[in-house]
This record gives C-alpha cells, sequence and structure tokens, in this order.
C-alpha cells in the first residue's frame, strides 16, 4: 500500500483529468453508485467514503442528498486536501487520512461506499474488509462499490482487458498504457472476480445483493446490512 499512497500522493492534482483517461464511462459509473442509496433527497443519513481520492462520490453524493453528513477517508493527505477544497461548501464532511483496513466504527452508518479502492487490497484483505464493514453499517444500511472486477472466465478477463487498452489507446500512447499504466495496474492492482465479491459479502451477512451497473472490466455491487 505504501506505492500506492506515494502514486496518489504525486496525481492528485491531476487525478480528476486523468482518471477520466483510464477508466471508461467513469462518470457514468459514479451516478450508479450515488444512484442507487436508498434516500431520499433530504434525508439526514450518515456515509462513509472509503477510499474517497479527490472527492468526486461525496460530492456527487452531496449534490443528490444535500442534508447527509459524509466521512472522507483516504490514504493519501494530498487527495484529503483535494476533497477538502472540492467539498468546501459544506459544513458536514468530515476528512480522514488513514488506511481503510483499519476501519474500526461500530453500527454508525448509513450507507458505506467506495470506488476503486478496495481492489488495491489483497485478496484476503478484501474479504476480511467486508465483514468490518458489516459491523460498521447500522441495520438496514447499505454498502455499495464501485470497482475493477474480474471475470471467473478467462476468456472474458482477455476480453475486458483488450477492451480497456482500447479505452486508454483513445488519451494515451500505446507505450504509455503498457509502461505506465498497464504496469502500474500489474504491481499495485489485486482486482477479484465478481462472483467472490458475492459470496464474500453474503458471508459477512450482506442481503439483497445485486450488480446495478457493469461495462466489462468495471462494475457497481452491494447490498444490504
Amino acid at each position: 500500500m505504501k506505492g500506492v499512497k506515494n502514486h496518489f500522493q504525486e496525481e492528485a492534482e491531476i487525478f480528476d483529468g486523468l482518471i477520466r483517461t483510464l477508466i471508461p464511462h467513469y462518470q457514468e459509473m459514479i451516478e450508479a453508485l450515488t444512484m442507487i442509496l436508498p434516500f431520499h433527497s433530504q434525508e439526514h443519513a450518515k456515509i462513509l467514503d472509503l477510499g474517497c481520492g479527490t472527492g468526486n462520490v461525496s460530492l456527487a453524493i452531496k449534490k443528490r442528498f444535500p442534508q447527509v453528513e459524509i466521512t472522507c477517508l483516504d490514504l493519501a493527505e494530498n487527495m484529503i486536501q483535494n476533497t477538502r477544497y472540492k467539498l468546501a461548501e459544506y459544513s458536514d464532511v468530515n476528512y480522514l487520512v488513514g488506511d481503510l483496513r483499519d476501519l474500526e466504527a461500530v453500527a454508525e452508518y448509513d450507507a458505506v461506499v467506495s470506488s476503486l479502492a478496495i481492489h488495491h487490497l489483497s485478496r484476503q484483505e478484501q474479504r476480511a474488509l467486508y465483514t468490518q464493514i458489516y459491523t460498521a453499517l447500522k441495520e438496514g444500511g447499505v454498502f455499495y462499490n464501485a470497482d475493477n472486477l474480474l471475470s471467473s472466465s478467462e476468456h472474458l478477463n482477455q476480453l475486458y482487458l483488450k477492451k480497456w487498452k482500447e479505452f486508454m489507446f483513445q488519451h494515451h500512447t500505446p507505450e504509455e498504457v503498457e509502461t505506465v499504466w498497464l504496469a502500474r495496474h500489474h504491481q499495485e492492482d489485486n482486482p477479484q472476480p465478481l462472483q467472490d465479491h458475492l459470496n464474500w459479502l453474503k458471508e459477512a451477512g450482506f442481503q439483497n445483493l445485486d450488480v446495478v451497473w457493469k461495462h466489462y472490466y468495471f462494475g457497481v455491487y452491494g447490498g444490504r446490512k
């Protein structure tokens, strides 16, 4: 995780523009993540954003649900600084620099969300995190994650990678894609099969599991406590 923290520290200032050249349909994915939260527009609720980055998910949530209180947690101090700037007009946002693996909240949140963060953990850490998230939720609370997702089929995984590279080639040279972005992906990321995520969530106690959005290598999924 040290390497992940360092490169996000370096890229915090350019992250918002960069992410849209690396993640297909990024804005649509974020909209799907926020749209499915089961709150009405003026409802008061507490939400935890794990691995908040520069605050894109938290900002989208505040625009849709202006009365919610959000806690933004990220490993990189510069990401948190950018989130503070982006959400400066809101007084009911909390900011924490920390490791999502150290989550210790107990039955505190109405929703936990995450985007493009959990895949940085090891397979076992991802599985264990779901139990921690379940504990952090109030009864009836929900968890949804937008992230890299493998298939259980190697053929489909090769297709997913091909489609992802085709998208990145629209914005970056083939050399940059291979030597920078894919090299970093192979070094730092641990995407797991979607079916495994759903099994782990069920194992942790989650119900009403569903995949609400998917585009090849990326998807939004989750459930209710």
